[in-house]
């Protein structure tokens, strides 16, 4: 710890008068007036963060001037340096980070110097990395997937039934959702310094939707039940039926859930004037139903967002709502009004423009 008041009088004039000439180089500058704020009792944490710096920086200079006094920091003769790491070093210690994950400098700094006997600081140490071309990442969660030959299967069988489909057809996404009374903030653009801030909400109760939606229309039926089970989904493809009189086949799409092929939606399909042809997806494969809250294309990074996660960006996302109650009527209004006022705005977002997804590309973590 550094601590204040190491400045004499006459050393503290001397570093004043060199922070407010006109004719000072920055770099100098610079550094009495970190020296001025050790000696006002600053950390070098602090002052590191508002000069734009590195606290080793500030320790250093600190140190310098402390043992050779201030001519020695009033020269700005630095012409930069050679590494300390021979080059088969270097290499060797490039291997050996490709073959883990550290989270930190601490294990590098302490294989660096068990290895090659080099001691770095953790500012010395993360410009050896960067200089070798490593940065500070925090890995992507993948998620499961199915066969590339599966999902390329369902994309040609989707195209084959859009292409194909006749004008007393229909094909409906279905899926359930279950957003949660809380207040969700939101990244945003702000006036900087102004300090955002939204109210929180003290519940966790969750309004229960079981939804589908037509891209080609985007009507979007859907029902609120208690437990999203068998009944709700056949209650669902009831309203789905009633309100397609004219069509002779309706597809849906839907995933592999248990209550999506139980003994209730078998009863359903089992009528006979049925009129409902069920399409399940491959397992792991969430991608491909636009109602899922993101789609993953050919590259993770690339996302767009779905309609699940557009009903989050108009009701939850930086939001308060006072009570439970006036939440599920926010969420209902969204089905009821909001996607059929603006659907064209969300047709953009909701697409059906499906990708095969694998981990090729990525280098995953054991």
């Amino acid at each position: 710890m550094i601590r204040p008041g190491f400045l004499s009088p006459t050393e503290r004039l001397e570093l004043e008068v060199c922070v407010r000439s006109q004719r000072e180089d920055h770099g100098i500058a610079r550094r009495a007036n970190a020296l001025l704020l050790l000696d006002d009792g600053k950390s070098c944490q602090v002052i590191a963060e508002f000069l734009y710096l590195d606290d080793d920086t500030v320790r250093g200079w600190h140190k310098t001037y402390r043992e050779n006094g201030w001519d020695a920091l009033a020269v700005d003769g630095w012409k930069g340096g050679q590494s300390r790491m021979a080059a088969d070093q270097e290499a060797a210690l490039c291997d050996w980070l490709d073959g883990r994950f550290c989270h930190s400098s601490v294990e590098i700094r302490a294989h660096v110097s068990t290895k090659f006997g080099l001691r770095y600081s953790h500012s010395g140490c993360i410009k050896l990395l960067a200089r070798l071309g490593f940065e500070y990442r925090k890995p992507k969660a993948l998620p499961r997937v199915v066969s590339a030959e599966k999902q390329a299967a369902f994309i040609a069988l989707y195209e084959r039934l859009m292409g194909d489909l006749g004008a007393d057809e229909a094909v409906y996404f279905a899926d359930a959702v279950h957003p949660e009374y809380q207040t969700k903030p939101s990244h945003g653009w702000v006036k900087a310094g102004s300090n955002p801030a939204i109210k929180t909400t003290a519940g966790r109760g969750r309004v229960n939707i079981h939804g589908a939606l037509n891209l080609e229309t985007f009507d979007t039926p859907f029902v609120e039940p208690t437990t999203v089970d068998g009944v709700s989904a056949v209650q669902l493809l009831a309203k789905i039926e009633a309100r397609n009189p004219d069509k002779r086949m309706i597809h849906v799409i839907w995933d592999n859930a248990a209550y999506h092929k139980g003994p209730d939606v078998r009863a359903f399909l089992a009528r006979p004037d049925c009129r409902i042809h069920l399409i399940q997806l491959p397992p792991y494969c969430p991608h491909l139903n636009p109602l899922l809250g993101r789609l993953l294309r050919n590259r993770l990074s690339a996302m767009i967002e779905r309609l699940w996660a557009v009903m989050h960006q108009h009701v939850t996302h930086n939001r308060y709502h006072p009570t439970q109650k006036q939440f599920a009527n926010a969420i209902l209004k969204f089905f009821r009004e909001t996607i059929q006022n603006e659907w064209k705005t969300f047709r953009s977002q909701v697409s059906d423009n499906f990708r095969v997804i694998t981990h090729e590309k990525f280098r995953v973590l054991p």
